[in-house]
């Protein structure tokens, strides 16, 4: 049987106001979802198992054979299946240069206790982490160092926001994702075998190069602004800091993790 696709003209339509709701916290809470973008993003999903609930394309996208697949894989699935323009894709997204293809996919279980330590010897936890850009490109340096993900903690910022989807790059369906009060998190960690680093410009901070990393490490990284909080500096086994040679007294998050886990990687093997 042809999968059943309904072409979309008018900006109106239920589907696509209820898609262009999830760009909104509270339209993805409300619906269980959240949207992704893009051919890739969305072919890296089905490659990971994640089907679309709901799959949006333009005409031109359409006679792509990696979006001919997740045409395939969404009907099978029963999963609505809509045909659109260029233009109501670029309303759809808020981008001038908007993806041929967009897609819903339902929310997951985000909970700690759903997190395997065993599955990998690297982690990231984030205390505080305000920039979905910044979760996302983390995301992306976890699947590429093999990490297993990352853990949000306390009042971060929400994983399945348009922006921090994007910037995920697709990993968001590769890696795990956690969130957590901090407490709750300490909690877990004392349950399973840890080695808990931390990222922090404190007198006790030792070079990144000269501390050991021990599987399965944890690396704590704090907010931008502010910092790790004293008490979770104290739950560290570690504390290491980057040297900073220039003006600035801070860096970026996202580079500060990235630099962390290839040399954990690297003394890790």
């Amino acid at each position: 049987m042809q999968p059943r696709i309904t072409d979309i003209s008018s900006p109106s339509n239920p589907v696509l106001k209820a898609l262009k709701a999830l760009s909104d916290k509270r339209g993805r809470r409300e619906a269980g979802q959240f949207l992704a973008e893009g051919l890739r993003v969305c072919t890296e999903a089905l490659s990971a198992g994640q089907v679309p609930e709901t799959l949006l394309f333009t005409p031109e996208a359409e006679r792509h054979p990696l979006t001919q697949a997740l045409i395939e894989a969404t009907w099978d699935l029963r999963g609505t299946i809509l045909r659109t323009t260029p233009d109501l894709m670029q309303r759809l997204t808020g981008k001038d240069n908007a993806q041929a293809v967009a897609a819903a996919y339902p929310i997951p279980d985000i909970s700690l206790d759903r997190i395997d330590r065993s599955t990998a010897k690297l982690w990231l936890v984030a205390e505080n982490l305000k920039d979905p850009g910044n979760f996302g490109t983390m995301l992306r340096t976890c699947d590429a160092t093999g990490a297993g993900g990352v853990i949000l903690l306390d009042q971060s910022c929400d994983p399945f926001s348009v922006e921090a989807v994007r910037a995920s790059m697709g990993a968001l369906f590769s890696r795990q994702v956690a969130r957590a009060t901090g407490p709750e998190f300490f909690q877990w960690l004392r349950k399973g075998p840890a080695h808990l680093v931390g990222a922090a410009l404190t007198d006790q901070a030792v070079d990144y190069r000269a501390a050991a990393y021990h599987a399965p490490c944890f690396l704590l990284m704090g907010n931008e602004q502010a910092g790790l909080p004293a008490d979770y500096i104290a739950q560290c086994y570690a504390v290491v800091k980057l040297p900073m040679l220039g003006a600035a007294d801070s860096l970026n998050v996202a580079v500060c993790a990235g630099v962390l886990l290839y040399h954990a990687l690297d003394q890790l093997g």
